[in-house]
């Protein structure tokens, strides 16, 4: 059976996207999903559905219907997984290189999500939806390292939370390309879809989302670096395009940058996560070796 939440909102509001507003009051949508439920006609003001891009004019009542969670259709199969931790609230999972993490057009097997299903059964979070259960942040194909998942919505809800507050630790290595003239820095630059390659992010102030990546340089081999980031936000390929923006796109992203011979996609790894655990209340993290492919374009420009 459907849902439906009623919001008002305040004079503050005034100006505010309707999707935002929606996604700060209710916490169990994400900002994406609320924009799929204005798509479907399925938010209202005063009684009118309204577009994605609808701002409020402030005393308006909104009502968002949820609907009941579609059957699961996504087949579990038997992938193995690298779990570095597990208890009944949640997962930590080493993500290899070259796995897509839910189900999507052109990759509706083989995927993160497939393998959960099979080694979770129904033990996982339905807030995102049936193609997404349990995945609470993700990680582009071809990057690697850890993840989190979530096996009921409590914990789900929790650990959104501290990543929509960035108390949420996510530190990543990367090899970028170009000679760093500053060994640390951050980039601040907001993040929004590109204008005419709807698969691309890009750098703007139009439709956009603040986006906050820290980086420091472990080691320069010339025309090279191997690079230390810290997200303090989560935006869609953030690392790949603030990298790219200030000129040093990650080795092989044939997206941000161009490919490289023998390297399939990005030099990207997810090293370092941490968060609070949302039973215990308990600080919690955990870091991965890096993979062998990332060792192996290090020892060959050590070499160089």
């Amino acid at each position: 059976m459907s849902e439906q939440a009623v919001l008002t909102a305040a004079p503050d509001d005034k100006g505010s996207r309707i999707d935002k507003y929606i996604s700060d009051n209710i916490a169990e949508l994400t900002r994406s999903a609320v924009q799929g439920l204005i798509e479907k006609e399925l938010v209202l003001a005063d009684g009118k559905a309204v577009s994605k891009n609808y701002k409020l004019r402030g005393g308006e009542e909104i009502s968002v219907i949820i609907p009941e969670p579609e059957p699961m259709d996504t087949v579990p199969e038997d992938i193995p997984l690298d779990i570095v931790y597990e208890d009944e609230d949640l997962l930590v999972v080493n993500k290899p290189k070259g796995m897509v993490v839910h189900p999507a057009h052109g990759n509706y097997t083989g995927t993160l999500v497939n393998a959960l299903l099979h080694h979770c059964g129904d033990s996982l979070s339905g807030i995102n939806g049936v193609i997404r259960p349990g995945i609470v942040h993700r990680i582009d194909k071809n990057t690697s390292g850890l993840l989190i998942v979530a096996k009921n919505d409590a914990s789900h809800l929790k650990l959104a939370e501290q990543i929509k507050v960035h108390s949420f630790t996510r530190e990543y290595e990367a090899v970028a390309c170009g000679y760093f003239k500053d060994t640390e820095g951050t980039v601040d630059a907001p993040i929004g879809r590109h204008k005419t390659d709807r698969k691309k992010m890009c750098v703007t102030t139009e439709n956009s989302r603040n986006a906050v990546t820290h980086y420091s340089v472990i080691k320069q081999y010339g025309g090279y670096a191997h690079v230390r980031l810290r997200l303090e936000t989560g935006r869609t390929h953030q690392i790949r395009v603030h990298l790219s923006y200030i000129g040093h796109p990650v080795l092989g992203d044939d997206v941000y940058g161009k490919p490289c011979k023998g390297l399939e996609g990005q030099c990207l790894h997810a090293r370092k996560i941490g968060f609070v655990h949302p039973t215990t209340g308990e600080y919690m993290e955990f870091e991965s070796d890096l993979p062998d492919y990332f060792v192996s374009v290090l020892n060959k420009l050590e070499k160089m």
